[in-house]
């Protein structure tokens, strides 16, 4: 896949949604018998990364203050969704020590990833990170996983809803009707070859998470820490 054309068509297509009202408001954000559930490999930004997003995210608060802005502690980079997050799923049958297992397998002969975070995106419903992996050690990684999880008997959903191939960071979500849809188009074009920053990806989470990946929801399963050459 070539992210650049990637990110450029999501933005062309979403911001002509947005001008024209065509937009999507996620209605679950605050909704309190939201009970989708899943696990996820993920990565967080670094320190610097993460300052420079919420430097952005304040700016576009000015104009849309009512919407659903991340913290640092729930940005990330989803590596692989392994089992999607679904109504009802629980830890009670996980068997944590054989996907572990696959994903330490996996993780074996990885080349370093590193990850450059350039300018900003749209979907119709949120504003996103543009993540460019600096290499294929990602996607290599990537279709380990999907082959030793496939070649396993551990329940998945790896590539049910879409297959990833991108490494972007989902910052902002509409909650409601936006105020400035103009403005925001206007901010985003601002923000659209920003440098956030490259950092090179060191450690890696196994989690149990919610659909928004939000902290307070979150069990830390298990931590892999990757070796730099």
């Amino acid at each position: 896949m070539n992210l650049s054309e990637h990110y450029n068509e999501l933005f062309k297509t979403s911001s002509e949604l947005i001008l024209s009202q065509n937009y999507a408001i996620d209605t679950k954000i605050n909704a309190g018998s939201d009970k989708r559930f899943g696990i996820t490999l993920l990565v967080r930004h670094s320190e610097e990364i993460k300052a420079n997003i919420q430097a952005f995210l304040k700016e576009l608060k000015e104009t849309e203050p009512e919407q659903y802005y991340y913290p640092n502690s729930d940005i990330h980079i989803t590596v692989l969704s392994i089992i999607s997050c679904h109504d009802g799923f629980t830890l009670d049958n996980f068997s944590m020590s054989e996907y572990v297992e696959i994903i330490e397998k996996s993780l074996v002969d990885v080349n370093e990833i590193e990850i450059d975070f350039r300018g900003v995106t749209l979907s119709p419903s949120a504003i996103m990170l543009q993540g460019f992996p600096t290499d294929n050690s990602l996607d290599v990684l990537r279709n380990k996983l999907r082959e030793n999880f496939k070649n396993s008997s551990l329940t998945q959903s790896i590539d049910s809803r879409y297959t990833i191939a991108t490494a972007h960071s989902t910052v902002m979500r509409f909650q409601q009707k936006l105020e400035n849809p103009e403005k925001l188009i206007e901010i985003i074009k601002k923000y659209r070859n920003y440098n956030f920053g490259k950092f090179k990806v060191d450690k890696m989470e196994l989690v149990f998470n919610d659909w928004y990946q939000r902290e307070k929801n979150t069990i830390k399963l298990c931590d892999f820490y990757l070796k730099h050459f």
